[in-house]
Parts: C-alpha cells; sequence; structure tokens
C-alpha cells in the first residue's frame, strides 16, 4: 500500500471493467462504452479515436496501431496494423545523400496509414458494438470541441514548428498563430466529418473514395508515389506473439518489425540477476547495460520480416543472452552506443478489461509530434511520419524499399501466468519503451510494487551514449553512475508514460494504473 503521505496516486479498483489510458476523456469514453454493455475491444477504439482528436500531437487516424487481445484473459493473438511504403517508392531516392535518415517532413516518411484498418479489423472480429456507437465520442470531440489539457497544451507549445510547415495543418492546429493554452476549447470538425463517413462505411472510408485520394493529392504535390491503389490494398496483418518468461510469468510482445523482442532481451539479461536485492545504483547500471546490448541488436536486425526474415528465438537464446551478461560489469559501464538514426517519439496507450475478462492491449502513434505536419485539410487527416525510422542508403535490413513497413518501437505488452492473461500493458515513449517495458515488468515482479507504484518510479533510460535521469532520482545515484562510467544527464521532460490493469481472478477484482506523467488516469465501475 502507497504512503498516504506522499503525492502520487491510488490504484484503481473495480469489478466490471477498467480502462486506462494517456487521457481524462479517453478513459471517460472506454468506460462509458462498457457500461452500455460494450466490450473492451469496443471501449479501446472507442478510446483510440477519442485520443486521435483530443491528443493530435501524438496519435491520430492518419497514424498506425499494433494490438494484443486476449480474449477473456486467454492467450493473445496479435494485429500489426503499421503500414508499407507505396509499390512505387524509389529506394535509391536519399542514396546518394549524406544523411542516414529519410527528411521527417517528405512524403516517403508517410507510409500508408493503418490505424483504421487495425481499428476496423478489430471491430469487425471482436467488437460487440456498431461501429458509429464506438466512434461517437470521438466524433462529439471532434465537432463540438474539446478541453486542452496539460500535458497536450506543453506538447503543443514545444512542438508548434511542425505544424507552422503546411499553412493547412496551421490553420487548423494554431489559428490566429496561437498555441491553445490549458482549459481553451478547440474542435476538429473536418476530422469529426470524416470520422462519420468511417462510421458509416467502414475502412472504405478511409482507404477508398474521397479520403483516399484527397491524402494522396497531398503528397503526390509533393513529390510522393503514392497512389490511391496502395491505400485500397493496405491490409492489417495477423501475427503471432512473441514470449520470453520471467520470475513464473510470461511477457508477451508482438513480433518486429516492432521493438518488443528488445524488451524481452533485456528481461532475459535482468533475469541472471537477484535485482530485488540489487541496490537502487546497481538496479539503474544493470538495466542500462541491458538496453545498450539489445538496442545495438535492435538497430542491426529489426525490420520488416517480410523483406529480411529474422528468427526471435535466436535472440532470445541462452548462448546470445549469456554472451550479454558476461559482457556486464556492475562496476563500470561498457562502451556506449551513440545513435546514428531518427529520434522516435510519440505515441498514446490504451488498456481494457471488461467483465468478461477479454483484455486489450493497443498502441496508437503518428510518430513524431504532428507526424509529418502534412495535413488533408478537406478530410482533417494529420499524417505520420513513420518512413523517416527507415535507413536511406540501401543495404540496410531496415533500409527504404517499395512496399515495406519500417522498424517501429511502439509496442503492446502482456503478462501471462500460465496460459491466463494477468496484466495487459504499455509504456510509452518513443526509443524508451522498449526499456519501458522491462523496468515496468521488473518493478512489479522484482520489487513487489503493486503497478501503481511500478509505473510511478523514477526512471532512467541509457539511450544515444548518455545515461538519462528524471530529477526524481537522487543527486548521489547521478554521481555514482558518474564513477561507474556514465555519461549521466538529467533529463529535460519526464519519461514515457505507462498505463497497465491487473487482473485479480481469485478476487474477481481488476486494479489499474496510469501514471503522472501524461494526464490520463484509469478508471473502472
Amino acid at each position: 500500500m502507497r504512503d498516504f503521505h506522499k503525492t502520487g496516486r491510488s490504484l484503481a479498483v473495480a469489478q466490471n471493467g477498467m480502462a486506462a489510458t494517456s487521457h481524462p476523456r479517453a478513459t471517460l469514453a472506454a468506460v462509458d462504452i462498457l457500461r452500455r454493455g460494450g466490450n473492451a475491444i469496443d471501449a479501446a477504439v472507442a478510446a483510440v479515436a477519442v485520443q486521435g482528436v483530443v491528443e493530435p500531437q501524438m496519435t491520430g487516424i492518419g497514424g498506425d496501431c499494433f494490438a494484443l487481445i486476449a480474449p477473456r484473459g486467454g492467450r493473445p493473438i496479435a494485429l500489426n496494423g503499421s503500414g508499407r511504403t507505396p509499390a512505387g517508392t524509389d529506394a535509391e531516392k536519399y542514396a546518394s545523400g549524406d544523411s542516414r535518415d529519410i527528411p521527417p517532413t517528405s512524403p516517403e516518411a508517410v507510409t500508408i496509414p493503418g490505424s483504421i484498418d487495425a481499428w476496423c479489423t478489430l471491430m469487425e472480429r471482436h467488437g460487440s458494438l456498431p461501429l458509429a456507437d464506438v466512434l461517437a465520442p470521438a466524433i462529439e470531440a471532434a465537432e463540438q470541441g474539446f478541453c486542452v489539457t496539460p500535458r497536450v497544451a506543453s506538447d503543443w507549445r514545444r512542438f508548434r514548428e511542425r505544424v507552422e510547415i503546411d499553412p493547412n495543418a496551421a490553420a487548423q492546429f494554431l489559428p490566429g498563430g496561437k498555441v491553445p493554452e490549458i482549459g481553451d476549447v478547440r474542435s476538429q470538425p473536418r476530422l469529426g466529418a470524416t470520422l462519420r463517413k468511417i462510421a458509416r462505411e467502414g475502412r472504405a472510408g478511409f482507404y477508398e473514395g474521397e479520403v483516399a485520394e484527397e491524402m494522396v493529392a497531398v503528397l503526390r504535390k509533393l513529390g510522393g508515389a503514392h497512389r490511391v491503389d496502395d491505400f485500397a490494398a493496405h491490409r492489417s496483418e495477423d501475427v503471432t506473439p512473441i514470449s520470453a518468461d520471467y520470475r513464473g510469468y510470461t511477457v508477451m510482445e508482438c513480433p518486429p518489425n516492432g521493438q518488443g523482442l528488445a524488451a524481452l532481451m533485456i528481461l532475459r539479461v535482468l533475469e541472471g540477476y537477484e535485482v530485488g536485492k540489487l541496490s537502487e545504483a546497481d538496479r539503474i547500471h544493470l538495466l542500462a547495460e541491458a538496453t545498450k546490448a539489445a538496442y545495438a541488436t535492435r538497430d542491426a536486425y529489426f525490420c520488416d520480416p517480410a523483406t529480411s526474415p529474422l528468427e526471435p528465438a535466436r535472440f532470445l537464446s541462452d548462448a546470445v543472452i549469456g554472451r550479454i551478461r558476461q559482457a556486464i560489469t556492475m562496476d563500470r559501464a561498457g562502451e556506449a552506443q551513440p545513435w546514428l538514426d531518427t529520434e522516435h517519439r510519440d505515441t498514446v496507450y490504451v488498456t481494457v478489461v471488461d467483465r468478461d475478462l477479454n483484455a486489450v492491449s493497443l498502441i496508437n502513434s503518428i510518430f513524431y509530434p504532428f507526424g509529418s505536419g502534412i495535413y488533408a485539410p478537406n478530410s482533417g487527416v494529420l499524417l505520420h511520419n513513420r518512413g523517416w525510422s527507415f535507413r536511406a542508403k540501401p543495404g540496410h535490413p531496415n533500409s527504404l524499399a517499395p512496399s515495406k513497413r519500417p522498424m517501429h518501437t511502439i509496442i503492446p505488452g502482456m503478462l501471462m501466468r500460465g496460459d491466463q492473461a494477468v496484466m495487459p500493458f504499455g509504456v510509452m515513449g518513443g526509443h524508451y519503451q522498449a526499456a519501458g517495458h522491462a523496468n515496468f515488468i521488473s518493478n512489479v515482479l522484482d520489487l513487489g510494487l503493486d503497478i501503481q507504484a511500478a509505473a510511478e518510479r523514477p526512471r532512467s533510460f541509457c539511450f544515444d551514449g548518455a545515461l538519462a535521469l528524471e530529477t526524481t532520482i537522487g543527486q548521489d545515484i547521478h554521481d555514482e553512475m558518474q564513477r561507474r562510467g556514465h555519461t549521466t544527464r538529467w533529463t529535460e521532460e519526464a519519461i514515457g508514460g505507462c498505463q497497465a490493469i491487473r487482473i485479480d481472478r481469485e478476487r474477481g477484482v481488476l486494479l489499474g494504473a496510469s501514471d503522472h506523467r501524461k494526464d490520463g488516469l484509469a478508471l473502472g465501475y
């Protein structure tokens, strides 16, 4: 139980259903759907659709989606809702340049958005309510307006430059040249009309007809290779979850092209240590060293397996993990791993469990804040820039190519006990997500913390050759990390954000968590 003398949040506790998101309006929409008799899939899609309106800097229908679904709390199934490059993509376009990256505001950075197909696929297979009912809360927010919350206002102000590039985007998101303040009411009526069209027509309302035609026209005017056929051909893909055991539980992730495999690698490394008996400094150091090794592997190999097959079991084998452990020295930092590619930043994560214990772990993103900044004004679609993460030069597994998915950082997670799902969870924060998954699970299973306390613990992240520490970590730890050879810095912003729901079958209750780094909350009934 938490110390009520200290700041923090209590666990959300309920019997009939629970939702946890990074925005209160999205959480409320999900709970309202559950109270009306909808299931966890209905509620999760309702919540993420709302977030695409009220957190436009983080997510939207112009982005991508991944999901893990555990029907009635059983074995999860996975859906890859990320999009591919156009079939006519010129793989050599940036090959002669100096940059390793695809320009973040270029049309090549815009792969076919996969979110709407993923939402519709989930609803068709697992939903219980009409799509129109599920999208109604998002349509209401878009057409009638929503209040800007504190974290959203902060992000909007910090990343306004991205929507200043496109006059149409600036007119929508910076009317009068002003960034919204906390409590300002904003609306997205064109987006609301597009959501209404999708509610009537399903995926065809986005991937065919006037909405798709406008997105293609906007992108081709900028030099993109996109065609209406690329949009019409897009489909989400059923994939088999990958997993690793940890302290008597099993952690499940989506396979590459996501980075969930890196989270499993970190956990496999940590499992060789008595983490619960280590000092705080030792835990931070160990997580940093395991993260360096897993991310170096990720950056060298993870990609679209349709174009460059890989075997997840190889990276989780005793031989590979054993070599990583042998290379770790607890009193000295290993060689820094500077990051030479793009920075992966923003997303939203949603988890819902309903009265029948259907569990959903879903993540949706437009990648960088406000995505590519490329905006289709008539349909209100702000397009993501996930293709920014491709390597510009051919030859790398994650290099730019036609009809190819880029390596993704967004990853939903699911904790299992035997054949039963016991905790859908996710940690937002771009590159941090894999390290964040491992750290969160370790906080729960090694330190014995409840999921709210585990989410609230101070965070560190070893990335781009430096060990970043949140300012809630003590100066003594900072100094000790430097003594061990880490290049240490304080973070300018909080690292990531976490939501989770613990399923307690013995008592018939659900325990929800949403950490303080975002505006959201966990709520049940």
